[in-house]
């Protein structure tokens, strides 16, 4: 049985959670009104993963699941709101530790939340498997062992195989989901911004949320990071990240490739798709001017066509399943042979350093 504890202030909330876990069979559920009442259930409910409201009385859902994290480190679902407001706020909780989040029904939550179950209970299923960590320790650990005196990004992970620095123009291609967010603080935070090639990076989330990923990045990065909301021209010193509820792909104009949203291709179940974006990065692209990276992640987004790619002459990093919160995308691309290298997390800008020069 998994042990769930259901964190919010909202009766019906918690009478809606509370059926849609237990029709599962599989869960057991306990329930908290507040942060504060929360606290004081970690010891005698002992749970394997919590969903946590962002707004409550007495302490918020960022004040309870610091004290978590600190107390009795536990992977945390937060439920929060479809709003620019709410997506700050869960970003920040995906620093402080949060595994993942889900965006709150925004009508009438009983006429909802049966669409919502399905997602709802696969996200804290894969919570309650998943390796909760200090991300923002961990983003400030990289930049320090990239920066370190006497030590060069030689020193990290090495592929499995040595391959020759790339050179003229090119494309990189970072699929995540799950986790994303810090994951990517981590690999982009300590690249330099004289870095030689575009990054394109395919994050599963709502459109609400991507906006402020991107702001936020921008702030944290020597890079600069835009959210693409129409076409922009591939350009070196720029990350380029995929608006949420859409895809991002590659196309082709009269002055040169460039990068722009899409509507959500039916066919495939997670936006921005990975799949999608190496696919049209193929189109435009000899695959040995490609550089794909599949990091955390619940699925297999990007683990055919980064196998594809590599099959063709590119290459392809997968996250190690040591850092990974879920090993699901980069496990599927190890798992079909289709990684170059199986890196750490804290090691994926320098293997990116390394073989881009």
């Amino acid at each position: 049985m998994i042990k769930l504890l259901v964190v919010d202030d909202s009766a019906l909330m918690r009478r809606l959670l509370g059926k849609v876990f237990g029709a599962q069979g599989d869960f057991q559920v306990e329930f908290a009104r507040n942060g504060l009442e929360a606290l004081a259930m970690l010891d005698s409910v002992r749970p394997d993963v919590i969903t946590l409201d962002v707004h409550m009385p007495e302490m918020d859902g960022l004040a309870c699941l610091d004290r978590i994290m600190l107390e009795r480190p536990c992977p945390v679902v937060m439920i929060s709101s479809l709003t620019e407001a709410g997506a700050d706020v869960t970003l920040e909780a995906m620093q402080l530790g949060a595994v993942d989040f889900i965006a709150k029904p925004q009508g009438a939550m009983s006429l909802e939340i049966d669409d919502l179950a399905p997602l709802l209970v696969e996200k804290v299923r894969a919570a309650a498997r998943a390796r909760p960590r200090g991300s923002l320790r961990l983003a400030e650990r990289v930049r320090l062992k990239i920066s370190a005196p006497g030590l060069t990004p030689l020193s990290l992970p090495r592929p499995r195989q040595a391959r020759t620095k790339l050179a003229g123009n090119g494309v990189v291609l970072v699929g995540t989901s799950t986790g994303g967010p810090p994951a990517l603080d981590a690999v982009l935070g300590p690249l330099p911004a004289d870095f030689p090639w575009p990054i394109i990076v395919a994050q599963h989330m709502p459109a609400a949320f991507t906006g402020p990923l991107a702001r936020r990045l921008d702030r944290l990065c020597a890079l600069e990071v835009v959210e693409v909301v129409r076409p922009i021209p591939l350009q070196a010193g720029k990350v380029f990240i995929g608006r949420g509820d859409a895809d991002i792909i590659i196309g082709g104009r009269t002055g040169g490739p460039v990068v722009l949203a899409a509507p959500a291709a039916p066919e495939h179940r997670w936006h921005p798709s990975v799949d999608r974006l190496v696919v049209s990065a193929m189109d435009h692209f000899e695959a040995a001017r490609l550089l794909g990276v599949l990091m955390t992640g619940m699925g297999n987004d990007g683990a055919t066509t980064m196998t594809r790619l590599r099959a063709q002459g590119g290459r392809t990093i997968a996250e190690a399943e040591e850092t990974a919160i879920v090993w699901g995308m980069p496990g599927e691309l190890v798992r079909a042979g289709g990684a170059d290298a199986v890196v750490p997390l804290e090691g994926i800008a320098g293997q990116l350093m390394e073989w881009l020069g």
